[in-house]
């Protein structure tokens, strides 16, 4: 019965279902299933059976779609939402049994100053979310001093700089420098990320590494942070 629900759960995610991703939730709840099996079961780790061999995964099965071409924009940003939807129900019943999902780390994103664009960024930090990251979205405009104030203030491990603007790319290696001279660039990590954005570039300021979708940069801050 616990497998079928599971299923259904995943099911939810490669749908980008919220709806049916809340009340599958609820479901769990009401049947006294843990909600910390429920979310690495069932939305994270799915038990869609392939064949004999194994398991597909929900959020997981939609990235790789994602990356080979075969899901795109709106699907990742449905599966992503629908995945937070489902957490944010079973989370109050994880605080009520004493049990928390295990966070991988805590990631402050921002758009730099200068630059507006929202969309790419977010999705990111839908994915992260999503995947066990405890994510500070700072938004867009975002000056250098405020990124590092919020770094500070919640003990990040990485900071992730979006810039869709080749005038405003600067501003990813301002707060770069800004951590070193504050003797924090060994602790904190950086992502950096953009149409722009290239391995050169990232190899110039000194960054940790950048990804051309949310997908990878999921995949990279789990390997900045020991979880890959």
């Amino acid at each position: 019965m616990e497998n079928e629900l599971f299923q259904k759960m995943a099911q939810s995610v490669l749908d980008g279902d919220s709806d049916a991703a809340v009340s599958l939730a609820k479901q769990a709840i009401a049947g006294g299933i843990d909600p910390l099996k429920a979310i690495t079961k069932g939305y994270v780790t799915g038990v869609n059976k392939v064949g004999a061999k194994g398991y597909v995964t929900g959020v997981n099965k939609v990235g790789e779609s994602f990356a080979c071409g075969q899901a795109f924009l709106p699907e990742l940003v449905m599966a992503g939402e629908a995945m937070k939807a489902a957490v944010a129900t079973l989370e109050p019943e994880m605080k009520k049994r004493g049990v928390q999902r295990t966070m991988l780390g805590k990631v402050v994103l921002a758009t730099v100053e200068g630059d507006i664009h929202e969309i790419g960024k977010s999705l990111v930090g839908t994915m992260l979310s999503a995947s066990g990251f405890q994510v500070y979205d700072l938004g867009v405009d975002v000056p250098a001093a405020r990124i590092i104030a919020k770094v500070k203030e919640v003990d990040a491990n990485i900071v992730g700089l979006s810039a869709l603007l080749t005038t405003t790319m600067v501003k990813q290696k301002e707060v770069i420098d800004e951590l070193d001279k504050l003797g924090l660039r060994k602790k904190v990590k950086v992502m950096v990320g953009g149409a722009p954005v290239t391995r050169d570039w990232v190899q110039k300021i000194e960054a940790d590494g950048y990804s051309e979708d949310a997908i990878g940069a999921v995949g990279l801050a789990k390997q900045l942070v020991g979880a890959a």
